[in-house]
């Protein structure tokens, strides 16, 4: 009797150590993006990593990975080569700090070229993987040259690639894109073979782009700090948001001085003098609300110039970026 009721104490104390341990694992495994075995594409569950869609059990797309979270999330998925089709600079440091290859392969918003589509292939296929693609926010560049790069290898089926697109949201307006995509062919492995693809961690891009990646990370710490309603460290982010506004202004003229830009349509330099001055505006404005040292919201005029500079460069980019040419 004394056997049995040992044993059935042991039995107790075993399936409640198993329970625990088994719930353990399902709070670690929901608290942590997971990859999926399905060839479909599905939405990863990733905190730090805009935007990341499976695309195959290989290739995650997603948004730019940013700060430590960013690359200690994508090194818990596994992920060992990280593909950039941004024009931004990759951050070099944190990757290697968690183990992980940057191989940069920019394109532009107007479509993915021949010889890019097959560099992209290349890479998916032979660098280790798993591999996350990313552009700045995950929406648009990077889901198509996952998509491109995955037909090409022949893990994709042409017809449902567009699918991918619309699970990433990526806007109908960049039709070179969708050209892209949906021109996407197999490309022979003996083709991929004979390939020599020098994949590097920096590529040099024309001086127009490089001013345009500029411009945009000015941008966007402008916008982070007139979204607020009101500014709390007022000494540093007015000092910041003056600083930008002075920069913003210099990377508009050193554009108009770009040979590149000369030979551009009236119409592109025009908007670009626009743009410009607007930015002298908005410098102006800036510089004026420094002067006081009470917090308080952002004022109007600051806004309303920062938003001119936008509708400007979108209306623009739609123009002459965006659209196959």
């Amino acid at each position: 009797m004394k056997t049995l009721f040992a044993f059935f104490m042991f039995a107790c104390v075993f399936v409640q150590g198993l329970e625990s341990r088994c719930l353990s694992q399902l709070a670690q495994d929901h608290s942590q993006p997971r990859l999926n075995s399905s060839p479909a594409p599905f939405r990863i569950g990733a905190k730090h990593l805009p935007n990341a869609i499976q695309i195959q059990s290989k290739v995650i797309s997603g948004g730019q990975p940013e700060g430590e979270q960013a690359f200690r999330e994508l090194q818990h998925l596994g992920v060992k080569t990280i593909v950039s089709v941004d024009g931004a600079k990759p951050q070099l440091e944190l990757a290697k700090k968690y183990g992980l290859r940057y191989v940069h392969l920019p394109h532009g918003y107007d479509g993915i070229g021949v010889e890019r589509s097959a560099e992209l292939a290349k890479a998916v296929r032979d660098l280790e993987g798993p591999i996350y693609i990313h552009c700045h926010h995950g929406q648009h560049r990077s889901p198509a040259a996952a998509a491109v790069a995955c037909i090409s290898v022949g893990w994709v089926e042409p017809e449902s690639a567009l699918g991918i697109l619309k699970l990433a949201g990526t806007n109908s307006d960049y039709r070179g894109l969708f050209a892209a995509v949906t021109g996407a062919h197999r490309i022979d492995d003996a083709v991929l073979d004979a390939m020599r693809v020098d994949f590097l961690e920096i590529a040099k891009l024309p001086p127009l782009a490089e001013a345009m990646v500029d411009l945009d990370g000015t941008y966007n710490r402008m916008k982070k700090v007139v979204n607020a309603t009101e500014t709390r460290t007022l000494p540093n982010q007015k000092s910041d948001l003056a600083h930008d506004a002075l920069l913003m202004r210099e990377h508009f003229k050193e554009m108009m001085r770009l040979e590149s830009v000369s030979k551009q349509a009236d119409a592109f330099r025009g908007m670009l003098k626009e743009s410009e001055a607007d930015a002298q505006i908005l410098e102006t404005e800036i510089r004026h609300w420094t002067r006081h040292a009470s917090p308080g919201p952002v004022p109007r005029s600051v806004s309303n110039a920062l938003e001119r500079i936008r509708v400007n460069c979108s209306a623009c980019h739609r123009q002459y970026r965006d659209s196959a040419r």
